[in-house]
């Protein structure tokens, strides 16, 4: 999903800016998480406010470590473009396990990029919940394979 506002600047340090990133893809992805709660089933409604809830803390944790260092985190938009139509649960499903797989290879970044050992424990933490919540919304999907060996990158 890409934003339509400008936020403050990208730090330049690569440790700082993968961050940067990490915090602007959250933005997005709790913002499309208001769309797959709308499309999706009863039956899913605990996974959607779980994902929701694990992205708004991760996301307050991971603003709270750029301002640590004195980074001015990236200021959510007011709205975002989806990157598929999302009008049914089928759709919702996938936009999810897109969000997911967005989520792990901004995580996967921070962890590639770290010089700190905390920055590295988060990021690796991050990535873990983005793969597991990937997975678990592919089951829905139902398709196959549920999950990749190296979650958020191209191998």
């Amino acid at each position: 999903m890409t934003s339509a506002e400008p936020t403050p600047s990208r730090p330049s340090d690569s440790a700082d800016g993968a961050l940067y990133d990490a915090v602007a893809t959250e933005h997005a992805t709790i913002y499309g998480y208001g769309l797959v709660s709308a499309h999706s089933t009863a039956e899913v409604n605990w996974l959607v406010s779980a994902s929701i809830a694990e992205h708004r803390e991760r996301r307050e944790a991971a603003i709270a470590l750029l301002e640590q260092r004195q980074v001015a985190p990236p200021l959510p938009a007011a709205g975002y473009r989806v990157p598929m139509p999302v009008e049914n649960p089928q759709q919702a499903a996938k936009l999810a396990v897109r969000m997911e797989a967005d989520g792990a290879a901004a995580w996967r970044a921070v962890v590639e990029q770290a010089t700190a050992t905390e920055y590295r424990t988060f990021g690796l933490t991050a990535l873990t919940q983005s793969a597991v919540a990937a997975a678990r919304w592919t089951q829905i999907v139902g398709t196959d394979p549920v999950t990749v060996a190296f979650p958020g990158g191209n191998e």
